[in-house]
């Protein structure tokens, strides 16, 4: 059973919470992903998606210079890097989530999982194709 330790992409970068939303944006864009992890003090408090900006962002009028707190998601959902696969794909169903960031058994964050990631190496087509179908109807 294939491990998320062999699947994570160990190039994962975490926001300050105090950094604007156009930081946020150019960071995603220059490293051409969706999503990233806010952190404060070490930790991990929330998550900042390209659709927390647009939606949450600039659909609400807000400025470029808005600190990514006040857009972010609270709720950050993680798996272990010993998980299996099957099990990040339930995780990302349950909670609809495309990306999950990956923490070590000190849960320190060390590398982050796509959907696609999931759906291409899940030993479970079946709980696999789920994870799909749950998360795109939250789109």
């Amino acid at each position: 059973m294939m491990k998320l330790k062999d699947l994570m992409s160990r190039d994962v970068q975490v926001i300050d919470a105090n950094a604007t939303i156009m930081e946020a944006a150019e960071q995603m864009r220059k490293g051409n992903f969706g999503m990233m992890p806010v952190g404060e003090n070490d930790r991990m408090i929330g998550a900042i998606s390209d659709r927390d900006i647009a939606i949450r962002a600039i659909a609400g009028g807000k400025e470029s210079s808005t600190k990514v707190r006040e857009v972010m998601s609270e709720r950050i959902v993680w798996a272990y890097e010993e998980d299996s696969v099957n099990d990040a794909a339930k995780l990302m169903s349950t909670h609809q989530i495309r990306r999950l960031p990956i923490v070590n058994a000190e849960k320190r964050l060390v590398g982050i999982v796509a959907l696609g990631d999931v759906a291409v190496e899940s030993a479970d087509v079946e709980v696999a194709g789920e994870a799909l179908v749950e998360i795109s109807k939250s789109s």
